[in-house]
């Protein structure tokens, strides 16, 4: 079983890949023609959404991995590759292309009086609960093999899509509080830690594919 301080590492890792903070300048613009309740009807769906995608990572993803015939090690290390080019986006104040592209925001722009259609796509997924979140959610899941493992887990993301939801209805606020340069700030930070735990995730990978690593001395 995990210690407390364990699950808070993680409950920080999995907000940081999450990023609410990043997603909020696209948030407001994508929203910046909407009254607010609609923009309110659009964090809580949005959040929603990420939760969702958080819940079916947790239990589900180990499945998938077996599915496909993938280990634990090898997706930690293609996971932490993900999330470090993700990171190094980050560090340079940048959205991830993994969480959207450049074609995929100006479809969003032109859907956006279109309430129903940006919540759950691009706000949640995959601006939000993009391919390195599920890939970091399905790791962490993996740390433990017990049911009360996978419930705290559940906690976590519902927890996140909590914060996911506070950010994004505070979004105007946030923005005029911190402006682009505070928000900027607070990504690079998050791009920092995110780059640490790819590098763990990484070697952690590497150590079980080729043992002969943690040979420290001959």
């Amino acid at each position: 079983m995990l210690s407390f301080a364990d699950y808070i590492q993680i409950a920080i890792g999995i907000v940081t890949i999450f990023s609410p903070f990043a997603a909020i300048p696209i948030f407001v613009s994508l929203t910046s023609n909407t009254t607010i309740q609609q923009k309110n009807q659009t964090a809580k769906t949005a959040s929603i959404a990420a939760g969702i995608t958080g819940l079916i990572s947790v239990w589900i993803g180990e499945y998938i991995l077996s599915f496909f015939g993938i280990s634990i090690s090898s997706f930690k290390i293609a996971g932490g590759i993900l999330l470090l080019l993700m990171a190094i986006n980050m560090l340079n104040a940048k959205t991830p292309n993994a969480k959207n592209t450049k074609e995929e925001l100006e479809e969003a722009q032109e859907k956006s009086i279109n309430i129903s259609e940006i919540a759950v796509v691009p706000l949640a997924i995959p601006l939000i609960a993009g391919p390195g979140a599920i890939s970091t959610i399905i790791i962490y899941s993996q740390q433990e093999k017990s049911l009360i493992h996978l419930f705290y887990m559940s906690i976590i993301i519902f927890l996140i899509s909590l914060v996911i939801f506070l950010s994004l209805r505070g979004s105007t606020y946030i923005t005029k509080k911190l402006g682009i340069t505070g928000i900027n700030v607070i990504s690079r930070v998050m791009g920092l830690i995110l780059a640490s735990i790819s590098i763990e995730f990484i070697i952690s990978g590497l150590l079980v594919v080729f043992p002969i690593l943690s040979i420290t001395s001959f």
